[in-house]
């Protein structure tokens, strides 16, 4: 597959970059997608919840009423989770979320995802992003150029201070090295604007 590459006034080059069909072409496998975006929406967890069970509610441990003789069903203390400010039974305990997902399965749902969106023409390839003064302003020219302002966008570059510095106040604006892309980012984003260096380390993966 190619596509045209851009510079960040918005104006095609001339030039095509090429995707690597072995990463942007292959047939997207749904259950991989599925599994490596569960496992890192998971891993976010921080697993801190908790409820206060019977023994740990403050309140007297005083029988209310004797077991026998009253009409009415029997009782314990306060606590009791059957009434109102008692204990909550089978609440929620600290716990760790996390789980173990084989790395060939994380590959896999990584070109997925890029697949499906160079399918559906979502792939925007430019030749360089550089920005002279960290400005939110100049950013959102370079957005505007390219026809992804106010659209869920992430850019795929080597660490460009200016750039980041630049694009991190704009809402639904995502930047990531080449490197640390992972299945959810890529998912997660209307629109991937990768640089051309970073496309040559993206066909390798």
């Amino acid at each position: 597959m190619e596509l045209a590459i851009y510079n960040q006034e918005g104006k095609d080059t001339g030039r095509k970059a090429v995707l690597n069909d072995e990463v942007f072409g292959i047939e997207v496998n749904e259950h991989a997608l599925y599994l490596d975006v569960k496992q890192f929406l998971a891993n976010q967890r921080q697993g801190t919840h908790k409820s206060k069970e019977r023994s740990e509610v403050s309140g007297s441990t005083r029988k209310l009423h004797k077991q026998k003789g009253g009409g009415g069903s029997r009782i314990g203390d306060i606590n009791s989770p059957v009434l109102v400010g008692g204990g909550r039974v089978f609440g929620p305990r600290p716990r760790d979320y996390r789980f173990k997902l084989n790395k060939k399965v994380k590959q896999l749902a990584r070109k997925s995802a890029l697949s499906a969106k160079a399918a559906d023409g979502q792939i925007i390839v430019v030749d360089k992003l550089t920005i002279e003064q960290p400005k939110t302003k100049a950013y959102l020219q370079i957005a505007k150029a390219l026809k992804v302002d106010g659209k869920k966008v992430l850019l795929v570059l080597d660490t460009d201070k200016n750039v980041w510095l630049s694009a991190r106040n704009v809402p639904d604006t995502f930047i990531a090295r080449p490197q640390d892309l992972n299945t959810y980012s890529i998912l997660n984003n209307a629109v991937i604007v990768v640089t051309e260096d970073s496309l040559e380390v993206i066909n390798k993966l």
